[in-house]
């Protein structure tokens, strides 16, 4: 048996070192948990029973700068880099996932897009709003038949004189019904090439546009917080300036935003599986059974063990993801790797500590209960784990028969 118990340990004991952070980085990882500490996990589980939208949270998170982590600061942001982002995705998430994907998703998928590929003009009006979290951005990718196979998309744009007339149907968007919700910029295929194949490209549509339809918020397993919708449109109409980046682009600029959007879901990822850690080291030192602390026992010592290596080494894959991504070297294969390996980290050690706990994990009002319900879809958003053995096997220049 152990000579100390860890049980008695408060959160801050348990925090994972990050010594391989800069002191800003440190700074801002301190920040963000005293952020998701006080003001995030006392409340968000009132909101996340009641399937509500956190206003109040995101509208502090925008105060704090949170979604403008990685732009420059002449665009209303706080000209730090992605790993920013990242850290403070993990420190989120280690509380609740419903605020970390709502970052995440208006940080990757609204603003990031217009600062890569965007005009000058379209990111002097979208940006500093987008910055502050007056307004959510969302990016309109996946349709109803499509999932991961984005070369099947449906929707269609046409010129007609200065205007895209867009037709078609998204599924499973992110931050795009919300009350603060500004634009969805979406794929669409713009003309038909050689053989048939789309000519896919983005374009902007700003919230409350005619034609522009917002379902309701879909039944979810998890994330019960967020708000995710599908969009139809119905010759809906935008000026032909709303096209981002270059007409037959669109295809090339959604799969380098999936690159880095799958580095900032393996932090998000991360956050969870360390959350898991956190939790259930509270209750080995909290419960007991048969006359002991149950976390004398060495087959819950070994299980902790295990999730603690799993979150390690996830960590180091996203942290070497982003850096590479920092550096300009080529980061694709990583940013899977790193995806993949924490997704199922975190879905691993959500079962685990569901187990630990019994039947309080069984309980929504449980952060262990909420942390299962949310591990799930981190398999399947930003490209499903099947998806990224393929990318891997790709880059290690392996070709499919199919």
């Amino acid at each position: 048996m152990p000579d100390d118990d860890r049980g008695g340990n408060d959160r801050a004991d348990v925090t994972p070192v990050m010594s391989d952070l800069s002191p800003e980085h440190e700074q801002l990882r301190e920040s963000v948990e005293r952020f998701a500490q006080r003001e995030v996990a006392p409340v968000i589980g009132g909101f996340y029973e009641r399937e509500e939208f956190p206003y109040e949270i995101v509208a502090k998170m925008g105060e704090m700068g949170l979604f403008g982590l990685p732009i420059p600061e002449r665009y209303g942001g706080m000209g730090g880099d992605y790993l920013a982002l990242c850290v403070a995705l993990e420190e989120l998430a280690r509380v609740d996932s419903s605020v970390a994907i709502t970052l995440e998703a208006g940080v990757g998928l609204g603003a990031m897009p217009i600062y890569r590929f965007g005009t000058e003009e379209q990111k002097q009006r979208w940006l500093p709003d987008l910055c502050s979290a007056t307004i959510l951005g969302a990016f309109g990718l996946t349709e109803p038949g499509g999932g991961s196979d984005a070369g099947a998309t449906r929707t269609t744009a046409r010129l007609d004189g200065d205007e895209w007339v867009i037709n078609g149907t998204k599924a499973f968007i992110t931050n795009s019904g919300t009350a603060i919700t500004g634009i969805v910029t979406v794929t669409a295929v713009t003309r038909r090439l050689d053989g048939g194949r789309p000519q896919i490209s983005a374009i902007i549509v700003p919230a409350g546009t005619p034609g522009f339809t917002v379902s309701k918020t879909y039944s979810k397993v998890g994330w019960l917080a967020s708000d995710t919708r599908e969009l139809s449109f119905d010759d809906c109409r935008v000026p032909a300036a709303n096209l981002l980046g270059e007409v037959g682009r669109g295809y090339a600029q959604f799969l380098q935003t999936l690159d880095e959007g799958r580095v900032a879901l393996a932090a998000l990822s991360v956050g969870l599986a360390q959350g898991c850690i956190d939790e259930s080291l509270r209750y080995l030192g909290e419960r007991e059974a048969f006359g002991h602390k149950i976390g004398e026992y060495q087959v819950l010592q070994f299980k902790l063990a295990d999730m603690e290596a799993r979150t390690h080494t996830a960590r180091l894959a996203y942290r070497d993801a982003a850096q590479r991504m920092l550096n300009g070297r080529p980061f694709k294969k990583h940013a899977a790797i790193a995806k993949l390996v924490a997704s199922d980290a975190a879905m691993l050690n959500a079962r685990e500590a569901t187990q630990i706990f019994g039947g309080y994990g069984f309980m929504n009002e449980s952060p262990v209960g909420r942390f299962y319900r949310d591990a799930k879809i981190l398999e399947i958003g930003e490209g499903t784990s099947e998806v990224q053995r393929m990318l891997i096997a790709r880059e290690l220049g392996l070709r499919s028969a199919l």
